[in-house]
C-alpha cells in the first residue's frame, strides 16, 4: 500500500495545510463537497428533467386548460402564473437534498468523512448551493417555456435582478430546511416522505390563483404566510408592477428563515453524525 501512494504521489506536490488558517480550511472543505454534488448532477441528467418537468406540467395544464376561466384585472394570467410555478419548482427540486442528507447519514459515507479533517457541515452546504444552482436551471427552463406560451413580463433589469436575488434567498432557505429534514429522517424512506412538506407548502399561497376567492381565514393565512409574500414580491419585481412593502417582508422573512434553518440542521447533522 506505501509503494502505490508513492507511485501515485510522486512528481506531485502535495499541499501543505498546517499554516491555512481554519476558515481557509473549511471553504475548501466546501468547495470540494459543492463540487461533488454538482458532478451528481451533470452525472444524472434526470435529476434535472425531474427538477423541471412536474412545473412544466403545471405551466402548461394551468395555461391552457384552466387559464380561460381566471380573469385577472389588468394582468395576463400567464403573467401572473409562471413567477407562482417557479416558486413551486423550487419546493418540489428540495426532495432530492432531504433524501441525500438521508442517504449520506445512513450508508457510511458521513463516518468515512469523519475519518479525515474536513468541517462537517460542508456536507450539508454541498447539498444546499448544489440545490440552488439546480433551481436556478430549473428558473431559466421555466421562463423559457413561458415565453414560448405567452409570458410578457414588464419588469425591467433591476427587478428581474431583484427578482432572481430573492429566488436565490428563498432556495437557500427552503434548502437549508430541505437539510435539516434529511438530518431528522431515520431512513431514506422516511426522507422521502419527510420532503413532501417542502413541496406542498408553495401551493398554499397566491402561486396558482388570487387569494381573494378563499374563504376568509383561509384568505389571512395564506396572505400572511412567507412563500406567498415572496411570491407576490417576485411576481411585482417580474412584471414591473408596485410591489409596496412586499420585497422588504420577503427579505426579512427568508434571511431569518434561513439562517435558523442552517443554525438548526448544522446541529442536528452534528449529533447525528457524532451518535
Amino acid at each position: 500500500m506505501t509503494q502505490t501512494l508513492s507511485r501515485e504521489t510522486e512528481g506531485k506536490q502535495i499541499p501543505d495545510t498546517s499554516t491555512r488558517s481554519p476558515i481557509a480550511l473549511a471553504l475548501s472543505d466546501c468547495r470540494v463537497l459543492i463540487g461533488r454534488n454538482v458532478k451528481h448532477i451533470s452525472r444524472n441528467p434526470e435529476m434535472l428533467i425531474q427538477a423541471v418537468s412536474l412545473p412544466i406540467v403545471l405551466l402548461l395544464l394551468f395555461r391552457f386548460m384552466f387559464g380561460g376561466a381566471i380573469n385577472l384585472p389588468g394582468m395576463a394570467y400567464v403573467d401572473y402564473l409562471v413567477p407562482g410555478l417557479v416558486v413551486v419548482s423550487i419546493g418540489f427540486n428540495s426532495t432530492t437534498t432531504v433524501v441525500g442528507v438521508a442517504s449520506d447519514l445512513t450508508n457510511g459515507l458521513v463516518e468515512r468523512f469523519r475519518s479525515m479533517p474536513m468541517a462537517g457541515p460542508a456536507v450539508l452546504v454541498g447539498h444546499v448551493v448544489a440545490g440552488v444552482l439546480r433551481s436556478l436551471v430549473s428558473l431559466v427552463v421555466m421562463v423559457v417555456i413561458g415565453l414560448a406560451i405567452g409570458f410578457r413580463p414588464g419588469g425591467g433589469v433591476l427587478g428581474w435582478l431583484g427578482a432572481v436575488g430573492l429566488l436565490a434567498l428563498f432556495a437557500s432557505g427552503i434548502f437549508w430546511l430541505a437539510t435539516l429534514l434529511g438530518s431528522i429522517a431515520k431512513t431514506v424512506e422516511g426522507a422521502s416522505g419527510l420532503g413532501m412538506i417542502l413541496v406542498f407548502v408553495p401551493y398554499a399561497t397566491s402561486a396558482l390563483v388570487p387569494t381573494a376567492s378563499m374563504p376568509g381565514v383561509l384568505r389571512v393565512i395564506v396572505d400572511n404566510q412567507p412563500v406567498t409574500v415572496l411570491i407576490d414580491a417576485v411576481r411585482a419585481l417580474m412584471n414591473g408592477t408596485a410591489l409596496g412593502s412586499t420585497g422588504w417582508l420577503a427579505l426579512a422573512w427568508w434571511v431569518a428563515i434561513t439562517a435558523l434553518a442552517a443554525f438548526l440542521a448544522v446541529r442536528k447533522f452534528h449529533q447525528r453524525s457524532q451518535g
